[in-house]
């Protein structure tokens, strides 16, 4: 159990509260490393997705931002914008093909073009095994997760090879790696999305269009409710951490940032596990 890793489990409280306390302090973002990019990022009004469209804003991208709720964007550009961040929304829901097309065309009609896609959207309907999956949350879970993040990639790429070159990213999980009990066809799905970014990579390497993935561990989410719900579950979620702590989701949103950025100018076709050491590949 978790008590194992540290020695104790007072040790181990007091390692994560200081680590949450030095965290992705308050003090500005140095980097400057998007001046000039436009970047979408789709489920981006809370969790992960507003973590990156944040650090994006904050490292000089122009930042579209999208949720299934209009009164959920207009609270989030609110907060983006009073940070100084030069932020636009748009309701959109992925699944339906009249908000995608209007989610870009906002994009291209606000900021002049996109440069960066971060596909973020996805659902989980239903918990439990693989195989307990009823067919409708299977096609629901198939059709956002992996169908939708397809569609995103495909209808963002004429614009996105309009600046001759850019970056795209899907949000997947560790589970993708290592399949939850309690999050069966859900990590199925995530795995899906390795296959997809290598097979687009390949495709689009020749036009300066990187395309990777990033996935996370656990990260103190609404999301990731069902592995906190209890006592004993976070227990038991927190014992396959080696680093003894749930992510916060601004840890997710600085590798998403050099990702997009010319720092990683030379790397495609990868998935970036940031998850505290839990169990992914060899």
């Amino acid at each position: 159990m978790f008590r194992s890793i540290t020695g104790s489990a007072a040790l181990t409280q007091t390692i994560r509260k200081t680590m949450e306390r030095n965290l992705c302090s308050g003090s500005a973002i140095a980097a400057k490393r998007l001046t000039g990019k436009v970047a979408v990022v789709t489920a981006s009004t809370e969790g992960i997705g507003y973590a990156i469209a944040e650090r994006l804003g904050q490292e000089g991208a122009k930042v579209v931002i999208s949720s299934r709720k209009q009164q959920n964007v207009d609270r989030a550009v609110n907060d983006l914008r009073t940070a100084g961040l030069e932020v636009s929304g748009i309701k959109c829901h992925v699944a339906n093909a009249t908000d995608r097309k209007a989610l870009f065309e906002h994009a291209a009609q606000k900021f002049g073009g996109i440069d960066i896609l971060v596909s973020n959207a996805a659902v989980n309907p239903e918990v439990g095994g693989v195989l307990e999956c009823s067919e409708s949350a299977w096609d629901k879970i198939f059709d956002v997760n992996v169908k939708c993040s397809y569609l995103l990639a495909k209808e963002a790429l004429p614009f996105i090879r309009e600046r001759k070159g850019g970056s795209i990213v899907f949000i997947s999980s560790i589970a993708g790696f290592q399949p939850f009990s309690l999050l069966g066809a859900y990590s199925v799905s995530k795995t899906a999305l390795f296959g997809l970014t290598k097979a687009a990579s390949q495709e689009l390497a020749a036009e300066n269009i990187r395309v990777n993935c990033i996935a996370p561990g656990v990260v103190q989410t609404k999301f990731a409710g069902a592995l906190q719900e209890s006592d004993a579950a976070k227990e038991e979620t927190l014992s396959r951490i080696p680093m003894g702590r749930i992510a916060q989701p601004k840890e997710i949103s600085g590798v998403c940032a050099f990702l997009v950025s010319d720092d990683a100018s030379y790397i495609t076709g990868e998935t970036i596990v940031a998850s505290g050491g839990m169990a992914s590949r060899l």
